[in-house]
């Protein structure tokens, strides 16, 4: 928004008609779940199950994907403002009070268009043992949209690492999706205070937009209309026409469409979710300053210097990183490489693997994240 083959059954969701239905539903399987884990006595909360019995670690987690997703009106009711250098940053924190400080919190990033609730068939079940964070980025969502603003992958990096400082204050891991992931890449790369406990890359861009300078014949040879394209953007009339075009509904479907394995999950939420951000002023001065800025650190550059367990996940079917372009084959050869770097390749999954297919990213991240050495 951005290896094994994955058997995990289809992913279960409760139609959701209202929010009380979720929360019934939820307190309803927290209830028949205490019973099941409390015949073991080496885990705090069901994803530590996971190290205690593989076979209760499997029935965890097919339960723990029938959570029904959030609502798009109860995330934004119950999201939060945080004022950064003078910009006012939305964000979200879910469970809101949880006590327990023995799992890390994890922070999530949304990737080019998206926002927080692009993120609501992720956050109920991962909030079952973690503290969830998630924030619009500058330019994004709900968060302000400055006239003329300059974007930069460093500006998001350093918005991040100044998110987990001052609201978040604990070692986090970092969860990005398409330049969300890449986001949290420069971030990890250069934190110098100890913020970051570890990655999850979904799909990682190579840069904040199609410039990025990697080593593919194609995309060299692509350069000189990516040039002409940006020259078009910069000029107000066509910028505009270009914008509106592409922010309408069918216009939107049609691209998220292109960019999903999983067609059902291209619902009407979905496109809300990224056409109603789009409406706002400053929105369009965004999508030009991204578009034709520059592409910002590259993720070949930063990787090495990282040390941090990192856990990539890449769908097989993104039309905008593939796995057999540049980018894409970096990744896939970092295991062989680097021994805190685990790989899967998702079947039949775009650009967007949590939103697309959730029960596959949930189970490769789950057991990922319950093996985390302590911070």
């Amino acid at each position: 928004m951005g290896m094994a083959a994955n058997l995990a059954a289809p992913h279960i969701f409760l139609p959701t008609s209202s929010i009380t239905l979720r929360k019934q539903y939820n307190l309803m399987y927290n209830s028949q779940n205490f019973f099941k884990i409390s015949s073991c006595s080496k885990f705090k909360n069901p994803i530590r199950a996971i190290n205690c019995s593989k076979v209760f670690a499997a029935s965890v987690s097919t339960e723990k994907e029938a959570l029904l997703p959030l609502e798009v009106s109860e995330i934004n009711e119950k999201c939060k403002k945080w004022v950064w250098k003078g910009y006012t940053i939305n964000y979200f924190v879910y469970p809101e009070i949880n006590n327990d400080t023995s799992n890390p919190p994890l922070l999530l990033i949304h990737g080019f268009g998206a926002s927080i609730a692009h993120w609501r068939r992720n956050i109920p079940i991962l909030a079952q043992s973690y503290t969830v964070y998630a924030i619009d980025l500058l330019g994004f969502g709900a968060s302000d949209k400055p006239a003329g603003f300059a974007y930069s992958m460093e500006v998001w990096a350093e918005l991040i690492l100044d998110f987990l400082d001052e609201i978040v204050r604990r070692p986090a891991v970092l969860v990005g999706n398409s330049v969300g992931s890449l986001a949290c890449v420069i971030a990890a790369a250069e934190s110098t205070r100890s913020l970051v406990q570890g990655l999850v890359l979904l799909n990682c861009a190579g840069g904040m937009n199609n410039k990025a300078i990697v080593d593919d014949w194609r995309i060299k040879l692509l350069l000189p209309l990516l040039w002409f394209f940006d020259f078009l953007l910069k000029q107000k009339g066509i910028a505009s026409y270009l914008f509106d075009r592409v922010r309408k509904r069918d216009s939107l479907r049609n691209i998220l469409s292109s960019v999903y394995g999983n067609k059902d999950n291209v619902d009407e939420d979905l496109v809300e979710i990224i056409k109603k951000p789009a409406e706002d002023e400053g929105a369009l001065d965004a999508f030009v300053s991204i578009v034709t800025g520059p592409p910002g650190p590259n993720p070949v550059q930063l990787i090495p210097k990282i040390t941090l367990p990192i856990l990539v996940l890449w769908g097989d079917q993104d039309p905008f990183t593939p796995i057999d372009g540049p980018v894409g084959k970096y990744f896939s050869s970092l295991p062989s490489q680097l021994p805190n770097v685990n790989l899967f390749l998702l079947e039949g999954v775009g650009h967007c693997p949590h939103d697309d297919r959730p029960d596959l990213v949930h189970e490769k991240l789950l057991p990922w994240l319950a093996n985390l050495p302590a911070s």
